[in-house]
């Protein structure tokens, strides 16, 4: 495509986020955002999805659904309001369809102490209470505009706490990860380092059955307190990008990591893991300038 028609389609599909992001109580009219974009129905949607990565109904219900999980982080909210607010009838319909996405019920999220409210999105757009709408990611560039180096890794000692869930709800593993590892004064050893550890592909298992840790790196010769388990992240060839930028926003990395830049590369996926390690402090680094490296095992 040239890179003038690009441009033109790019800010057509920007133009209809913006407005679908601002008018999330509308109902969709797919007629009327096409003919905004100057193209037919069915070029519109196929050209949409193809740089987004959701069609226009998929990106509205996960935008309301976010909208929905900062909702409820309003005490006096009724969840049957919410449910109203994101489209659902029912006060059940809204509660399955907010468990797919959460893997907990509404009620159960309201009492997390860390919840994450930003689900996968390869385009980078996510519901923002200021109304503010970013530039989206073109989904066939992501991945090529990456800054991924392959090297070789050694191989990990970690002690973990497991989480079964949505990977964006792993912080409430790593809550219990730290108190006890500051409990047992692991961060004092040389070489300690917060990581994430991810077994399943999100693509092809339910929310509610991922398989993560939230784990931090331990020497051969320091004793694992109770409560935490054992495990050995293997060493070998791997892909590593780094994102910078809030936590909220790993999914999306993630998403281009595996989706657009893998598949373009020509590397395929190994034996050993895919992980993330936290490269420095949350509690002092704002949050824009947060380090993460994201590590994918390499045939």
């Amino acid at each position: 495509m040239k890179p003038d028609t690009r441009s033109f389609y790019a800010q057509a599909v920007q133009r209809t986020i913006e407005h679908i992001a601002s008018n999330l109580d509308e109902a969709l009219d797919l007629d009327t955002l096409a003919r905004d974009a100057c193209l037919s129905p069915f070029h519109f949607h196929r050209m949409f999805r193809g740089m987004v990565g959701e069609t226009p109904l998929e990106l509205i219900r996960r935008l309301r659904m976010e909208r929905a999980a900062w909702t409820l982080r309003t005490p006096d909210r009724p969840i049957t309001e919410i449910a109203f607010d994101a489209g659902y009838e029912t006060h059940e319909a809204f509660t399955r369809a907010f468990r797919a996405s959460y893997s907990t019920s509404p009620s159960a999220f309201k009492t997390r102490a860390h919840p994450r409210i930003e689900l996968a999105a390869p385009c980078g757009v996510h519901f923002d209470p200021s109304g503010r709408v970013p530039p989206f990611i073109p989904r066939d560039t992501g991945g090529r505009a990456m800054d991924v180096e392959i090297t070789e890794m050694p191989e990990l000692r970690v002690g973990t706490v497991r989480h079964i869930g949505p990977y964006n709800q792993i912080p409430q593993a790593f809550g219990r990860l730290n108190a006890i590892a500051v409990n047992a004064g692991l961060f004092r050893h040389p070489g300690a380092a917060m990581i994430a550890i991810y077994y399943d592909d999100p693509e092809t298992t339910p929310q509610d059955r991922l398989r993560s840790d939230a784990a931090i790196a331990v020497a051969d010769h320091v004793s694992l307190p109770d409560g935490l388990g054992e495990r050995r992240i293997s060493g070998g060839r791997y892909a590593r990008a780094t994102h910078v930028g809030p936590y909220e926003t790993l999914v999306d990395a993630w998403a281009r990591f595996l989706c657009e830049w893998l598949p373009a590369s020509g590397n395929r996926i190994g034996g050993g893991e895919m992980y993330e390690i936290y490269r420095n402090d949350p509690t002092t680094i704002p949050r824009n300038e947060l380090r993460t490296d994201l590590y994918i095992s390499l045939s």
